[in-house]
């Protein structure tokens, strides 16, 4: 419970941003009393997590202690391995970029020549940050997490059967990249890891919060955040939203079977007719509307983000169209923030949300590292388990 309260007034400091929150206020938002808090804060303050913001004026008595949490005590690496390029990021704990690195590479290339690939481009990161002795501000990271095509089991870190790259199956690609890093590392699909990003610091995580996260890139997948929870579903599955069968007897698609949508979207991508990628892109995202009753869609990835506005568009009109046959109330499309590097900063999150109690049973982060610079701290963190939801709070 000591690790709970701790890690709940971390993320509390963490919404409160640079302006922080005091004592009393930090009390009633975690229900506790407010000498835990105060017995907390202390103990955060003595790991180096959290520093005074100043004083507010106060209408009677005393000025409150404003707290703060401390972006730059502690750092996260992300790494995004794409189909065709690798992309790292250094990550601080507000999530914020620090540095980044990319880099081409190719999935179908041999195992070892990905792996050193993959391991390079954390070693990249300025100050060593992805090296067992790294010595950047904050220490060492606290791991590193890997967003990949799936499927995938996140549980295990092993990868099933990659989308064009079946003899990745079985591979424990988590264990093998933490023996590599000498770090922590946490596996998830490049989706889920950006859905991830989203709920906790992309404006989507509205407590209670459902939206569905749409990444055309080199694939098509979905993430799902349902009800404040990044959803996988019981075998982890959940998202595989490209390879629902669209057009009964359709173009082969990588998967193996026909008319999926990834390769009805791809297909119109590969010919330049983006209103009809746009269009598929849609039918599928209303379909996913009308069964998860998401609040919103949020659309990524490379593809869309080489030409947003007609894909936010063409998504839109048909969510719209659909609206007006069922109850007229159409899902709001957006183009989710970040950039190239949602997936990768992500990735860093599969990390850093145990810390502030943001992730569910049985996904921390795995490889044990020892004697880390500055100690390890208080709370969930990557040898613990946190109990929130991805966007709670």
């Amino acid at each position: 419970m000591r690790g709970h309260n701790a890690a709940l007034v971390l993320d509390l400091l963490r919404a409160a941003g640079e302006a922080g929150a005091s004592r009393p206020e930090l009390a009633e938002a975690a229900g506790l009393t407010p000498q835990a808090v105060s017995k907390i804060t202390a103990r955060l303050r003595e790991a180096g997590l959290v520093a005074r913001a100043g004083r507010r004026p106060s209408t009677g008595g005393k000025p409150r202690t404003l707290w703060r949490l401390v972006r730059d005590a502690r750092h996260a690496v992300g790494l995004h391995l794409d189909r065709d390029e690798v992309t790292a990021v250094l990550v601080d704990l507000q999530g914020g970029v620090v540095a980044a690195h990319r880099a081409p590479s190719d999935l179908g290339a041999p195992r070892e020549a990905v792996l050193d690939a993959a391991a390079g481009a954390v070693r990249a990161l300025p100050d060593g940050a992805g090296l067992p002795d790294g010595a950047g501000r904050g220490g060492r990271p606290l791991g590193v997490g890997v967003a990949c095509p799936g499927p995938l089991d996140h549980r295990t870190g092993v990868l099933r059967r990659v989308t064009g790259f079946p003899r990745w199956d079985g591979h424990p690609l988590r264990e093998a990249l933490s023996r590599r890093l000498g770090l922590p590392v946490a596996l998830d699909k490049d989706t889920n890891a950006a859905a991830l990003g989203l709920a906790l610091c992309g404006g989507e995580g509205a407590k209670g919060a459902s939206f569905a996260y749409l990444h055309l890139g080199t694939g098509l997948g979905a993430g799902l955040v349902l009800g404040g929870a990044l959803y996988r579903g019981t075998r982890t599955g959940a998202g595989e939203f490209g390879h629902q069968v669209v057009l009964l007897d359709g173009p082969e698609c990588g998967c193996g079977d026909r008319g999926c949508l990834e390769a009805l979207c791809l297909a119109a991508v590969a010919r330049g007719d983006t209103a009809e990628a746009a269009r598929v892109l849609g039918t599928g995202a209303a379909g996913l509307a009308g069964l998860l009753d998401v609040d919103r869609v949020v659309l990524g990835g490379r593809t869309v983000l080489a030409d947003p506005e007609p894909y936010r568009a063409g998504v839109e009109r048909v969510l719209a169209a659909r609206a007006a046959r069922t109850d007229g109330r159409a899902v709001p499309v957006s183009v989710a923030p970040g950039g190239a590097r949602l997936v990768a900063r992500g990735a860093a999150h599969l990390v850093l949300a145990p810390l502030f109690g943001r992730l569910e049973p049985g996904t921390r982060p795995q490889g044990a590292v020892r004697d880390r610079p500055g100690g390890p701290g208080p709370g969930p963190g990557p040898g613990t388990t946190g109990s929130g939801p991805a966007g709670s709070g």
